[in-house]
Protein backbone atom coordinates (compact mmCIF):
# COMPACT_ATOMS: atom_id res chain seq x y z
CA UNK A 1 0.00 0.00 0.00
CA UNK A 2 1.26 3.10 -1.06
CA UNK A 3 1.37 6.46 1.63
CA UNK A 4 -1.32 7.98 -0.14
CA UNK A 5 -3.98 4.66 0.40
CA UNK A 6 -2.45 4.70 3.90
CA UNK A 7 -4.40 8.20 4.62
CA UNK A 8 -7.55 6.76 4.09
CA UNK A 9 -7.63 3.09 5.17
CA UNK A 10 -5.99 0.71 7.78
CA UNK A 11 -2.38 -0.85 7.30
CA UNK A 12 -2.71 -4.57 6.07
CA UNK A 13 -1.10 -7.39 7.85
CA UNK A 14 -0.24 -10.86 6.72
CA UNK A 15 -0.08 -13.32 9.07
CA UNK A 16 2.01 -16.30 8.15
CA UNK A 17 1.39 -19.72 10.65
CA UNK A 18 1.58 -23.12 10.62
CA UNK A 19 -0.81 -23.35 13.15
CA UNK A 20 -4.50 -22.66 13.05
CA UNK A 21 -5.24 -21.19 16.78
CA UNK A 22 -2.14 -18.51 16.33
CA UNK A 23 -3.70 -17.75 13.31
CA UNK A 24 -6.81 -16.99 15.05
CA UNK A 25 -5.25 -15.34 17.65
CA UNK A 26 -3.25 -13.04 15.88
CA UNK A 27 -6.44 -12.04 13.70
CA UNK A 28 -8.24 -11.35 17.07
CA UNK A 29 -5.70 -9.13 17.92
CA UNK A 30 -4.97 -7.34 14.91
CA UNK A 31 -8.65 -7.21 13.40
CA UNK A 32 -10.13 -3.87 15.15
CA UNK A 33 -6.62 -2.06 14.19
CA UNK A 34 -6.02 -3.40 10.78
CA UNK A 35 -6.88 -5.60 7.60
CA UNK A 36 -5.41 -9.05 8.33
CA UNK A 37 -4.75 -11.29 5.80
CA UNK A 38 -3.80 -15.02 7.13
CA UNK A 39 -1.66 -17.81 5.34
CA UNK A 40 -1.13 -21.22 6.65
CA UNK A 41 2.37 -21.48 5.46
CA UNK A 42 5.29 -20.14 3.75
CA UNK A 43 4.41 -21.30 0.12
CA UNK A 44 0.64 -19.75 0.34
CA UNK A 45 2.33 -16.36 1.69
CA UNK A 46 4.56 -16.01 -1.33
CA UNK A 47 1.32 -16.58 -3.42
CA UNK A 48 0.34 -14.13 -2.01
CA UNK A 49 2.37 -11.65 -2.17
CA UNK A 50 2.38 -12.10 -6.03
CA UNK A 51 -0.81 -10.34 -6.24
CA UNK A 52 -1.30 -7.00 -6.70
CA UNK A 53 -1.91 -5.59 -3.68
CA UNK A 54 1.32 -5.80 -0.81
CA UNK A 55 0.58 -5.91 2.76
CA UNK A 56 1.90 -3.39 5.03
CA UNK A 57 3.81 -5.83 7.28
CA UNK A 58 4.28 -9.32 7.68
CA UNK A 59 4.10 -11.50 10.76
CA UNK A 60 5.92 -14.82 10.09
CA UNK A 61 6.38 -17.80 12.27
CA UNK A 62 9.92 -19.62 11.25
CA UNK A 63 9.13 -22.90 11.96
CA UNK A 64 6.87 -24.50 9.66
CA UNK A 65 6.76 -27.53 7.21
CA UNK A 66 7.87 -26.80 3.37
CA UNK A 67 9.20 -23.33 3.46
CA UNK A 68 10.36 -22.53 6.60
CA UNK A 69 10.06 -18.87 7.84
CA UNK A 70 14.11 -17.93 7.15
CA UNK A 71 13.60 -18.98 3.59
CA UNK A 72 10.43 -17.16 2.89
CA UNK A 73 12.09 -13.76 4.71
CA UNK A 74 15.19 -14.47 2.00
CA UNK A 75 12.66 -14.51 -1.12
CA UNK A 76 11.03 -11.66 -0.06
CA UNK A 77 14.35 -9.61 0.60
CA UNK A 78 15.61 -10.54 -3.27
CA UNK A 79 12.38 -9.56 -4.86
CA UNK A 80 12.32 -5.64 -5.26
CA UNK A 81 8.18 -5.67 -4.66
CA UNK A 82 8.79 -7.07 -1.64
CA UNK A 83 12.23 -6.38 -0.17
CA UNK A 84 11.04 -3.15 1.93
CA UNK A 85 8.05 -4.58 3.45
CA UNK A 86 8.83 -5.23 7.30
CA UNK A 87 8.93 -8.71 8.72
CA UNK A 88 8.68 -9.33 12.12
CA UNK A 89 9.26 -12.54 13.46
CA UNK A 90 7.35 -14.52 15.52
CA UNK A 91 8.65 -17.79 16.91
CA UNK A 92 8.93 -20.44 19.79
CA UNK A 93 13.02 -20.23 18.99
CA UNK A 94 14.23 -17.78 22.02
CA UNK A 95 18.19 -18.42 21.20
CA UNK A 96 20.33 -15.44 20.63
CA UNK A 97 21.88 -16.68 17.81
CA UNK A 98 18.05 -17.20 16.53
CA UNK A 99 17.45 -13.66 16.71
CA UNK A 100 20.28 -12.78 15.60
CA UNK A 101 20.30 -14.80 12.54
CA UNK A 102 17.01 -13.46 11.89
CA UNK A 103 17.62 -9.55 12.22
CA UNK A 104 20.76 -10.66 9.72
CA UNK A 105 18.00 -12.11 7.30
CA UNK A 106 16.30 -8.91 7.17
CA UNK A 107 13.71 -8.48 9.93
CA UNK A 108 12.66 -5.48 11.66
CA UNK A 109 11.71 -7.06 14.53
CA UNK A 110 12.06 -10.61 16.52
CA UNK A 111 9.05 -11.13 18.98
CA UNK A 112 9.48 -14.69 21.01
CA UNK A 113 6.23 -17.28 21.87
CA UNK A 114 3.97 -17.20 23.92
CA UNK A 115 2.70 -13.62 22.74
CA UNK A 116 2.12 -10.47 25.10
CA UNK A 117 -0.36 -8.54 23.27
CA UNK A 118 0.10 -5.50 24.33
CA UNK A 119 3.68 -6.31 23.12
CA UNK A 120 2.90 -7.25 20.26
CA UNK A 121 0.61 -4.18 18.93
CA UNK A 122 3.26 -2.05 20.34
CA UNK A 123 5.58 -3.36 18.26
CA UNK A 124 3.85 -3.34 14.77
CA UNK A 125 2.55 -0.08 15.38
CA UNK A 126 5.91 1.06 15.75
CA UNK A 127 7.03 -1.25 12.47
CA UNK A 128 4.02 0.43 10.56
CA UNK A 129 5.21 4.30 11.16
CA UNK A 130 8.44 3.42 10.17
CA UNK A 131 7.38 2.27 7.28
CA UNK A 132 5.19 5.08 6.69
CA UNK A 133 7.91 7.41 6.99
CA UNK A 134 10.31 4.98 4.94
CA UNK A 135 7.50 5.50 2.27
CA UNK A 136 6.78 8.81 2.27
CA UNK A 137 10.87 9.60 1.90
CA UNK A 138 11.02 7.39 -0.74
CA UNK A 139 8.36 8.62 -2.80
CA UNK A 140 9.21 12.20 -1.80
CA UNK A 141 12.85 11.11 -3.53
CA UNK A 142 11.00 9.26 -7.05
CA UNK A 143 9.26 12.97 -7.04
CA UNK A 144 12.35 14.56 -6.96
CA UNK A 145 14.25 12.20 -9.08
CA UNK A 146 11.67 12.86 -11.52
CA UNK A 147 11.53 16.76 -11.43
CA UNK A 148 15.51 16.99 -11.86
CA UNK A 149 14.84 14.93 -14.66
CA UNK A 150 12.24 16.99 -16.14
CA UNK A 151 14.54 20.18 -15.60
CA UNK A 152 17.45 18.81 -16.93
CA UNK A 153 15.66 18.05 -19.91
CA UNK A 154 14.52 21.39 -19.96
CA UNK A 155 17.75 22.85 -19.56
CA UNK A 156 19.21 20.64 -22.47
CA UNK A 157 16.43 21.77 -24.57
CA UNK A 158 17.07 25.43 -23.76
CA UNK A 159 20.77 24.96 -24.97
CA UNK A 160 19.87 23.04 -28.05
CA UNK A 161 17.04 25.82 -28.97
CA UNK A 162 19.56 28.31 -28.06
CA UNK A 163 22.60 26.88 -30.02
CA UNK A 164 20.42 26.60 -33.19
CA UNK A 165 18.83 30.17 -33.07
CA UNK A 166 22.47 31.71 -32.66
CA UNK A 167 23.74 29.47 -35.81
CA UNK A 168 20.60 30.33 -37.41
CA UNK A 169 21.34 34.04 -37.48
CA UNK A 170 24.67 32.99 -38.96
CA UNK A 171 23.09 31.13 -41.59
CA UNK A 172 20.37 34.09 -42.72
CA UNK A 173 23.64 35.83 -43.76
CA UNK A 174 26.03 33.14 -45.00
CA UNK A 175 25.66 31.59 -47.97
CA UNK A 176 24.95 28.32 -46.64
CA UNK A 177 21.53 26.52 -45.75
CA UNK A 178 20.12 25.10 -41.98
CA UNK A 179 21.70 21.66 -43.52
CA UNK A 180 25.27 22.66 -43.06
CA UNK A 181 24.90 23.00 -39.59
CA UNK A 182 23.37 19.74 -39.42
CA UNK A 183 25.95 17.82 -41.93
CA UNK A 184 28.62 19.61 -39.94
CA UNK A 185 27.30 18.03 -36.47
CA UNK A 186 27.08 14.37 -37.97
CA UNK A 187 30.20 14.77 -39.22
CA UNK A 188 32.08 15.67 -36.56
CA UNK A 189 30.07 13.47 -34.10
CA UNK A 190 31.12 10.10 -36.90
CA UNK A 191 34.86 11.50 -36.66
CA UNK A 192 34.74 11.40 -32.63
CA UNK A 193 33.00 7.60 -32.37
CA UNK A 194 35.42 6.90 -34.98
CA UNK A 195 38.31 8.13 -33.08
CA UNK A 196 37.05 7.64 -29.41
CA UNK A 197 39.84 4.82 -28.58
CA UNK A 198 42.67 6.07 -30.82
CA UNK A 199 45.54 6.69 -28.49
CA UNK A 200 45.90 10.41 -29.46
CA UNK A 201 42.47 11.11 -28.70
CA UNK A 202 41.05 8.49 -26.12
CA UNK A 203 41.58 10.84 -23.15
CA UNK A 204 39.56 13.54 -24.87
CA UNK A 205 36.56 11.54 -26.80
CA UNK A 206 34.84 10.40 -23.99
CA UNK A 207 30.41 10.01 -23.93
CA UNK A 208 30.22 13.42 -22.43
CA UNK A 209 32.73 15.48 -24.49
CA UNK A 210 30.69 13.99 -27.75
CA UNK A 211 28.18 15.09 -27.03
CA UNK A 212 29.43 18.35 -26.36
CA UNK A 213 30.79 18.50 -29.74
CA UNK A 214 27.42 17.92 -31.42
CA UNK A 215 25.97 20.23 -29.42
CA UNK A 216 28.78 23.37 -30.18
CA UNK A 217 29.48 22.29 -33.64
CA UNK A 218 26.58 24.51 -35.29
CA UNK A 219 28.07 28.06 -33.20
CA UNK A 220 31.00 26.96 -35.35
CA UNK A 221 30.87 30.21 -37.76
CA UNK A 222 28.13 32.28 -35.46
CA UNK A 223 31.30 35.30 -35.80
CA UNK A 224 30.02 35.39 -39.50
CA UNK A 225 27.12 37.67 -37.68
CA UNK A 226 29.71 40.56 -37.76
CA UNK A 227 31.26 40.68 -41.38
CA UNK A 228 29.88 43.26 -43.86
CA UNK A 229 27.50 42.27 -46.18
CA UNK A 230 29.50 43.21 -49.30
CA UNK A 231 32.46 40.69 -48.29
CA UNK A 232 30.21 37.85 -46.57
CA UNK A 233 27.71 37.63 -49.44
CA UNK A 234 31.29 38.15 -52.26
CA UNK A 235 30.48 35.29 -54.93
CA UNK A 236 34.08 35.81 -56.29
CA UNK A 237 38.01 35.90 -54.37
CA UNK A 238 38.27 38.08 -51.64
CA UNK A 239 40.68 41.04 -52.31
CA UNK A 240 43.72 40.68 -49.51
CA UNK A 241 42.29 43.53 -47.44
CA UNK A 242 38.76 41.91 -47.65
CA UNK A 243 40.04 38.60 -46.76
CA UNK A 244 41.36 39.84 -43.42
CA UNK A 245 38.46 41.04 -42.74
CA UNK A 246 36.54 37.76 -42.98
CA UNK A 247 39.39 36.22 -41.15
CA UNK A 248 38.02 38.12 -37.93
CA UNK A 249 35.05 35.95 -37.93
CA UNK A 250 37.14 33.73 -35.54
CA UNK A 251 37.43 36.13 -33.57
CA UNK A 252 33.87 37.57 -33.72
CA UNK A 253 32.75 34.41 -32.82
CA UNK A 254 34.79 33.34 -30.20
CA UNK A 255 34.06 36.63 -28.38
CA UNK A 256 30.38 36.55 -28.72
CA UNK A 257 30.11 32.95 -27.10
CA UNK A 258 32.09 34.33 -24.75
CA UNK A 259 30.19 37.42 -23.73
CA UNK A 260 27.31 34.94 -23.51
CA UNK A 261 28.98 33.01 -20.86
CA UNK A 262 30.16 36.05 -18.90
CA UNK A 263 26.43 36.74 -19.02
CA UNK A 264 25.33 34.06 -17.03
CA UNK A 265 28.19 34.43 -15.05
CA UNK A 266 29.12 30.79 -14.86
CA UNK A 267 31.58 28.46 -16.89
CA UNK A 268 29.39 26.37 -19.32
CA UNK A 269 31.21 23.17 -20.66
CA UNK A 270 29.81 23.66 -23.82
CA UNK A 271 30.14 27.34 -24.58
CA UNK A 272 33.51 26.41 -23.78
CA UNK A 273 33.97 23.91 -26.67
CA UNK A 274 32.16 26.26 -28.85
CA UNK A 275 34.55 28.77 -28.68
CA UNK A 276 37.77 26.61 -29.38
CA UNK A 277 35.61 25.19 -32.26
CA UNK A 278 34.62 29.17 -33.33
CA UNK A 279 38.06 30.39 -32.74
CA UNK A 280 40.41 27.60 -33.79
CA UNK A 281 38.31 25.78 -37.28
CA UNK A 282 40.55 27.54 -39.28
CA UNK A 283 43.80 26.62 -37.80
CA UNK A 284 45.66 23.87 -40.25
CA UNK A 285 48.43 21.26 -38.92
CA UNK A 286 51.30 22.79 -40.86
CA UNK A 287 50.66 25.96 -39.04
CA UNK A 288 49.70 28.36 -41.92
CA UNK A 289 45.78 28.51 -40.37
CA UNK A 290 44.46 31.46 -38.78
CA UNK A 291 43.83 33.18 -36.46
CA UNK A 292 46.93 32.46 -34.24
CA UNK A 293 48.84 30.28 -36.51
CA UNK A 294 48.52 27.50 -34.21
CA UNK A 295 50.06 24.01 -35.58
CA UNK A 296 49.91 20.50 -34.78
CA UNK A 297 48.44 19.50 -31.36
CA UNK A 298 48.63 23.20 -30.01
CA UNK A 299 45.40 22.95 -31.97
CA UNK A 300 42.12 22.59 -29.99
CA UNK A 301 40.69 18.63 -30.84
CA UNK A 302 37.24 19.92 -30.88
CA UNK A 303 38.99 22.71 -33.71
CA UNK A 304 40.52 19.82 -35.62
CA UNK A 305 37.78 18.17 -36.27
CA UNK A 306 35.84 20.47 -37.38
CA UNK A 307 38.30 21.84 -39.85
CA UNK A 308 37.90 18.68 -41.87
CA UNK A 309 34.20 18.52 -41.39
CA UNK A 310 33.76 21.74 -42.54
CA UNK A 311 36.22 21.62 -45.45
CA UNK A 312 34.29 18.29 -46.69
CA UNK A 313 30.74 20.15 -46.44
CA UNK A 314 31.59 23.28 -48.25
CA UNK A 315 33.66 21.88 -50.90
CA UNK A 316 30.04 19.44 -51.88
CA UNK A 317 27.66 21.79 -51.40
CA UNK A 318 25.56 24.00 -53.35
CA UNK A 319 25.56 27.69 -52.81
CA UNK A 320 24.51 30.53 -54.62
CA UNK A 321 27.57 31.17 -56.50
CA UNK A 322 28.65 27.31 -57.22
CA UNK A 323 28.06 24.04 -57.81
CA UNK A 324 28.69 21.31 -55.21
CA UNK A 325 31.70 19.09 -55.90
CA UNK A 326 31.36 15.66 -56.54
CA UNK A 327 31.79 13.48 -53.37
CA UNK A 328 35.11 11.87 -55.15
CA UNK A 329 36.86 14.94 -55.72
CA UNK A 330 36.20 16.50 -52.40
CA UNK A 331 37.77 13.24 -50.87
CA UNK A 332 40.75 14.02 -52.90
CA UNK A 333 40.92 17.51 -52.08
CA UNK A 334 41.08 15.82 -48.45
CA UNK A 335 43.97 13.39 -49.03
CA UNK A 336 46.02 16.03 -50.42
CA UNK A 337 45.80 18.21 -47.12
CA UNK A 338 46.56 15.36 -44.98
CA UNK A 339 49.41 16.84 -42.88
CA UNK A 340 49.32 19.62 -43.95
CA UNK A 341 45.77 21.25 -43.66
CA UNK A 342 44.39 18.04 -41.49
CA UNK A 343 45.39 16.22 -38.43
CA UNK A 344 46.62 12.75 -40.03
CA UNK A 345 45.13 10.59 -37.68
CA UNK A 346 41.71 12.60 -37.78
CA UNK A 347 42.56 12.25 -41.70
CA UNK A 348 42.88 8.87 -42.20
CA UNK A 349 39.76 8.25 -40.36
CA UNK A 350 37.98 10.02 -42.48
CA UNK A 351 39.41 8.49 -45.69
CA UNK A 352 38.50 5.00 -44.25
CA UNK A 353 34.64 5.80 -43.65
CA UNK A 354 34.49 8.03 -46.73
CA UNK A 355 30.91 6.47 -47.51
CA UNK A 356 29.61 6.92 -44.13
CA UNK A 357 30.24 10.88 -44.80
CA UNK A 358 28.75 10.86 -48.37
CA UNK A 359 25.39 8.77 -46.24
CA UNK A 360 25.35 11.79 -44.01
CA UNK A 361 25.95 14.20 -46.85
CA UNK A 362 22.49 12.83 -49.03
CA UNK A 363 20.35 12.53 -45.89
CA UNK A 364 20.79 15.91 -45.22
CA UNK A 365 21.37 17.49 -48.49
CA UNK A 366 19.88 20.66 -49.96
CA UNK A 367 16.62 21.05 -52.06
CA UNK A 368 16.49 23.03 -54.95
CA UNK A 369 13.41 24.92 -52.57
CA UNK A 370 16.55 25.48 -49.66
CA UNK A 371 18.20 27.12 -52.45
CA UNK A 372 15.57 29.03 -53.76
CA UNK A 373 15.13 30.30 -50.51
CA UNK A 374 18.25 31.19 -49.50
CA UNK A 375 19.12 32.79 -53.31
CA UNK A 376 15.98 35.18 -52.54
CA UNK A 377 17.14 36.14 -48.88
CA UNK A 378 20.64 37.15 -50.53
CA UNK A 379 18.89 39.36 -52.90
CA UNK A 380 16.84 40.98 -50.30
CA UNK A 381 20.40 42.08 -48.03
CA UNK A 382 21.98 43.13 -51.12
CA UNK A 383 19.48 45.19 -52.56
CA UNK A 384 19.02 46.50 -49.12
CA UNK A 385 19.90 50.58 -49.02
Amino acid sequence: MDSTQALHQPATVLVVDDTPDNLMLMTQLLKDRYRVKAAGNGEKALRILQGESLPDLILLDIMMPGLSGHQVAQHLKQDTRTRDIPIIFLTAMAAMEDEIYGLELGAADYITKPINPPRLLARVETQLKIKAAADFLRNQNDFLEQEVQRRTREVMAIQDVTIQAMASLAETRDNETGNHIRRTQHYIKLLAELLRNHPRFQHFLNDKNIELLFKSAPLHDIGKIGIPDHILLKPGRFTPEEFEIMKTHTTLGRDAIQHAEDQLGVSVGFLHMAKEIAYGHQEKWDGSGYPQGLAGDGIPISARLMALADVYDALISRRVYKPGMPHEQAVEIIRQGRGTHFDPDICDVFLSATEQFHAIAERFSDSDQDMAKLRAAHEHIVEKP
